[in-house]
C-alpha cells in the first residue's frame, strides 16, 4: 500500500507524480479538500454566502480502541445519523493502491475507491458503506442494539481482514458524538458544486472544510480553477490542514487523561 505524500504537486518528483497518476487512474472519484483556519472561518463563511439554516445536521461516532489500534492500521469505522435521511455505517481503509484491491471487493457495488487531495498531501481510500433501513445507531450507542448488526456481512468481512486479530466490532469503544453541519451549494463562478462542512467538537473548537468532487481525469483542472476561485473570494489557502477524522479520534482518546488531571 502507498503512503500519504505530504508534498505539493509542483514539488513532486517524476516518480511521485507517476504514483499519484496511477492512484487517480484507479479511483472512482476525486475529492479536493481545504480546511480553513478557525480564525478565518467567519470571514470565509461570509464571503462564500454560507447560510447555516440551509445546512443538514449530522451526528457522527467513530469506533476504535482507547489506544487507536484501528487507526494505526489505517482502518476507520464510523456510525452516522443524518437529519431527514436516516443512518449509515462505514468501514474505510487508507491508504490503498486501487490495483492491489482484491477483484471481488473492487467489483462490489458497495465499495467506492476515492482519492482525497488537500494542500500538502493526498491519500487513496477504499470504503464500504451501508445505509440502514432502521434508525438503529442511536439504540446501538445507548447499548440497546449490538454494534456488529449495524454492519453488513461484507463490511464485517472487510473489517476482519484488516483489524487486529480477535478484535471484534462489539469490543470497540464508541468515540463521539460530533455534531456536523453540511451544506451543498453551487456558487456562481465555481468550477463545480461545493460542499461546506462544519465539525463542532465538544470543547467548542471547529473545523470548516470546503470540498468539491470531480472525475479523476478532471482533477488537475478542477484543482487549479477551485484554488483561483477561492483565492478571489479571500479564502485563506495557506493555513495548516486538519483532517476531521484524525482530530476526532485524538480528541476523544485524550479526554479521559485530561479529565483525570483536572
Amino acid at each position: 500500500m502507498a503512503s500519504t505524500t505530504h508534498k505539493r504537486l509542483l514539488e513532486l518528483s517524476d516518480e511521485e507524480l507517476a504514483e499519484l497518476l496511477d492512484l487517480v487512474g484507479g479511483a472512482d472519484s476525486v475529492e479536493l479538500k481545504l480546511t480553513v483556519p478557525e480564525s478565518h472561518q467567519a470571514t470565509a463563511a461570509a464571503s462564500l454566502g454560507l447560510d447555516p439554516l440551509e445546512a443538514q445536521m449530522r451526528q457522527v461516532f467513530f469506533l476504535d480502541t482507547p489506544d487507536l489500534a484501528l487507526n494505526r492500521r489505517g482502518l476507520v469505522v464510523r456510525l452516522r445519523r443524518v437529519q431527514g435521511r436516516g443512518d449509515d455505517t462505514v468501514v474505510k481503509l487508507r491508504p490503498v493502491v486501487p490495483s492491489e484491491i482484491p477483484a471481488h471487493q473492487r467489483r462490489s457495488p458497495s465499495m467506492v475507491v476515492e482519492l482525497d487531495a488537500m494542500p500538502g498531501g493526498y491519500v487513496c481510500s477504499a470504503t464500504l458503506k451501508r445505509r440502514l433501513e432502521r434508525p438503529d445507531v442511536r439504540r446501538a450507542v445507548a447499548g440497546e442494539h449490538p454494534i456488529r448488526k449495524l454492519f453488513s456481512k461484507e463490511q464485517r468481512a472487510f473489517y476482519a481482514e484488516h483489524a487486529p486479530e480477535g478484535l471484534e466490532l462489539d469490543q470497540l469503544a464508541i468515540l463521539g458524538p460530533i455534531f456536523v453541519l453540511k451544506l451543498k451549494f453551487s456558487p456562481e463562478g465555481a468550477p463545480s458544486k461545493v460542499v461546506a462542512e462544519v465539525w463542532q467538537y465538544p470543547d467548542g473548537t471547529r473545523i470548516l472544510e470546503l470540498s468539491t468532487k470531480c472525475a479523476p481525469p478532471d482533477m488537475f483542472g478542477v484543482a487549479v480553477r477551485s484554488r483561483g476561485w477561492l483565492a478571489a473570494r479571500g479564502v485563506d489557502l495557506s493555513g495548516e490542514q486538519q483532517t476531521k477524522t484524525k482530530t476526532a479520534l485524538e480528541f476523544f482518546t485524550r479526554e479521559p487523561a485530561a479529565s483525570a488531571s483536572d
